[in-house]
C-alpha cells in the first residue's frame, strides 16, 4: 500500500533523488510500468515514505552518490541524450565513472557550454522556462549582419507557433553577433535567423546563468567549483522546482490558448 507517512514524497522525486535520472526520465519509467513500490506496480501519483521499497526493473534502488555537476565543452557532433544506441550520445563521450545525465540540451551541429549531473532535483529549477536563466550563444552566420537584422532579432520572431521573448543581441563582427536568451525553443538560434534569410554556419553557447566556458577547450570538461554552485543555488533559490509546482500555478491562474504546448517547448535549452 502506498505510504502515507508526513514524511514521504512523491516517487517520481524519490527516484531521481537517488540520481538515476531527472524527474520527467522517471514519469515515464513509471509509466511504462518499470517501477514497483513495495512489490506492486506503481502509478504516477504514489507517494514513498521510510520503509517503502521501490525497485525499477527488478532493482531496488540505491541511496543517492554525492551530488556532482560538471561543465562540459561540448564538440560538434556530440548528441545530447543518454540512450546507449547512439553512438556518439554525450553520457559516452564524457565517460565519467559516475552515472551522469545531461541538463538540457544543445543541438548536434552546435557546440558549447552544457551540464551534466546526477541530480535531477536541480534540472528543473535551471531549464524551466519561467525562470528566465540566461544562456549566451555567440553565433556566425552565411552574410552580413545588419542593424535591421539586430532590432529584429531582439523584438522577438514568430517561430513554431509563438512570438520569441525580446532578448539581448550584439554584433560582434561582420558576419556574427552574440545574443542572450531566457528561452529554449527547439533550435530557437537558428529558426530565428533562418526566418530572416540567414543560415548559421557555427553556433556556441559560452555561458549559462552565472557559468562561462572561459578556458574550457572544446571536449574538455571540469567540476563546478564550490563558489560556483553557491551563486548556482543562489540564482535557482526562487525558481519552480517540479511540474507538480508548475501546475498548482496553473490552477491558479487563468492560461492562454496554446500556453501549455509553449511550455513545453520552452523546456528545451
Amino acid at each position: 500500500m502506498e505510504s502515507k507517512h508526513h514524511n514521504s514524497i512523491n516517487l517520481n522525486k524519490y527516484i531521481s533523488s537517488t540520481g538515476i535520472c531527472s524527474r520527467r526520465e522517471a514519469e515515464k519509467f513509471i509509466t511504462s510500468g518499470a517501477v514497483t513500490l513495495n512489490g506492486k506496480v506503481a502509478k504516477l501519483g504514489n507517494r514513498v515514505g521510510p520503509g517503502d521499497q521501490v525497485r525499477l526493473h527488478g532493482k531496488p534502488l540505491q541511496a543517492k552518490p554525492k551530488s556532482l555537476y560538471i561543465a562540459l565543452n561540448k564538440p560538434v557532433g556530440i548528441v545530447c541524450t543518454t540512450d546507449s544506441k547512439e553512438k556518439k550520445n554525450i553520457v559516452r563521450f564524457v565517460n565519467h565513472p559516475e552515472r551522469l545525465f545531461p541538463i538540457g540540451r544543445l543541438d548536434k551541429p552546435s557546440q558549447g557550454l552544457i551540464f551534466l549531473t546526477n541530480d535531477g532535483d536541480i534540472v528543473n529549477k535551471i531549464l524551466r522556462a519561467g525562470n528566465k536563466h540566461e544562456k549566451e550563444y555567440l553565433v556566425t552566420v552565411d552574410k552580413p549582419v545588419t542593424d535591421t537584422f539586430v532590432q529584429k532579432m531582439s523584438k522577438g520572431i514568430p517561430v513554431l507557433g509563438t512570438l520569441t521573448n525580446p532578448c539581448k543581441v550584439t554584433q560582434t563582427g561582420n558576419c556574427s553577433f552574440k545574443i542572450v536568451l531566457t528561452q529554449g525553443l527547439n533550435r530557437q538560434i537558428r529558426r530565428m535567423c533562418n526566418y530572416l534569410d540567414y543560415e548559421v554556419l557555427k553556433l556556441n553557447r559560452v555561458r549559462i546563468m552565472n557559468i562561462s566556458l572561459d578556458n574550457l577547450k572544446v571536449g574538455e570538461w571540469r567540476v563546478l567549483s564550490k563558489a560556483e554552485m553557491a551563486q548556482l543555488n543562489q540564482l535557482t533559490s526562487h525558481s519552480s522546482k517540479t511540474e507538480e509546482a508548475s501546475r498548482d500555478k496553473h490552477k491558479k491562474r487563468p492560461t492562454t490558448k496554446g500556453s501549455n504546448s509553449k511550455q513545453k517547448r520552452n523546456r528545451k535549452f
